[in-house]
């Protein structure tokens, strides 16, 4: 069951981090990041916090489970989202607490065209 849109946007809404929390659709579920991080999931309408110590520091007792078959556990928050503050300062402990994703390399596309304005400007400083 995928995760409806409604779901997401009551999630951001709940954060109070605005437009800080922003999420991306993926395969019919959502990816939420904060800071550059993807810190949740939210997969059929549930929300799964990446688990961090500091995170478990703020909520304490938690229930983990997958996010989706096959997915490695995660923090799953239930009434939790209902607390603006707990819900607030565990996004944002867990953002602060995961690396910073790694830079992408360039496209296959991107690379070839680079190549041929090198290409092109070595020609062009050849006839010169």
């Amino acid at each position: 069951m995928a995760t409806d849109r409604a779901f997401v946007e009551f999630v951001q809404s709940q954060s109070g981090l605005g437009g800080e929390l922003s999420f991306k659709k993926m395969f019919g579920e959502y990816a939420l990041y904060l800071h550059g991080r993807v810190v949740a999931f939210a997969c059929d309408n549930q929300l799964f916090l990446k688990p961090t110590d500091e995170g478990r520091a703020v909520l304490g007792e938690v229930t983990q489970a997958p996010a989706y078959p096959g997915s490695k556990l995660y923090f799953r928050l239930d009434e939790q989202i209902d607390d603006r503050a707990l819900l607030q300062q565990a996004l944002v402990v867990t953002a602060d607490a995961l690396p910073l994703p790694k830079p992408k390399s360039p496209t296959r596309k991107a690379a070839a065209t680079a190549r041929k304005m090198v290409s092109r400007k070595a020609v062009g400083s050849r006839g010169a």
